[in-house]
């Protein structure tokens, strides 16, 4: 681990937002230093989106129909293809070690890992939603419905990845593992997050999504930093 991440961590504060703050500003600068990665991952995502308009029907309202399950899968598989690299590379060079043996809380440890991975993969997908919308005639309102809905989805994706990655650490295979082991958590939040689009095409209220997909985000921030903390110590050990 660097002199400046163990200064870091020796420091007096060790509150839970300077845990978090520290997390966030340690994994958004490995992120600034791997580019590269971060530019293959949203091109990852735009690929995907752009690629069901070109091998389906040029229908109007069959592409609408299709667009907002398509940007919800295609952010499903982006934060996934960047879940490994959340705790990975700390893991390998005793970073996450000493992280964990730190004065921090380590819950609020991991929960700023899987913040800063949603600023790195889950909100450049909500910004880059609008645009790529458009490419399945989707009306302004209906984008503003996707849009918000993966406002609040995306960080239960980087949530419950981050508790897969952490179950993972050291396994053999871990992307094969991680991807079975987090797949089937993903799908109600892909139900109610694609359903809110189709609802109001349907004309019908999306407050019973939206609000789904709020008690889970919720849930998720409140249970998720101490499933990953305790898969953290149990890998570590």
């Amino acid at each position: 681990m660097s002199t400046v991440a163990a200064t870091a961590l020796n420091e007096p504060d060790h509150g839970v937002f300077s845990a978090i703050r520290w997390a966030v500003a340690h994994d958004l600068r490995v992120a600034l230093r791997s580019r590269a990665e971060l530019a293959v991952q949203l091109l990852f995502y735009v690929i995907v989106v752009s690629l069901f308009p070109l091998a389906s029907s040029p229908d109007r309202v069959l592409l609408a129909a299709l667009g907002p399950g398509v940007l919800w899968v295609a952010a499903l598989l982006a934060s996934l293809l960047a879940l490994p690299r959340l705790f990975a590379s700390d893991f390998a060079d005793g970073t996450l070690e000493q992280v964990a043996m730190s004065p921090y809380p380590l819950p609020a440890l991991v929960g700023g890992k899987a913040l800063a991975h949603w600023l790195t993969t889950g909100l450049p997908v909500v910004v880059l939603a609008p645009i790529l919308g458009l490419q399945y005639a989707l009306d302004a309102h209906v984008l503003k419905v996707v849009v918000l809905a993966l406002l609040i989805g995306t960080p239960i994706l980087s949530l419950l990845g981050g508790i897969g990655a952490a179950l993972t650490l050291g396994a053999r295979g871990g992307g094969g593992l991680l991807a079975l082991l987090i797949l089937p958590l993903y799908v109600p939040v892909l139900i109610f997050g694609a359903g809110a689009a189709d609802a109001f095409r349907a004309g019908l209220s999306v407050s019973p999504n939206m609000s789904l997909l709020g008690a889970a985000l919720l849930v998720a921030l409140v249970g998720a930093p101490f499933a990953m903390a305790a898969a953290v110590r149990i890998a570590i050990d």
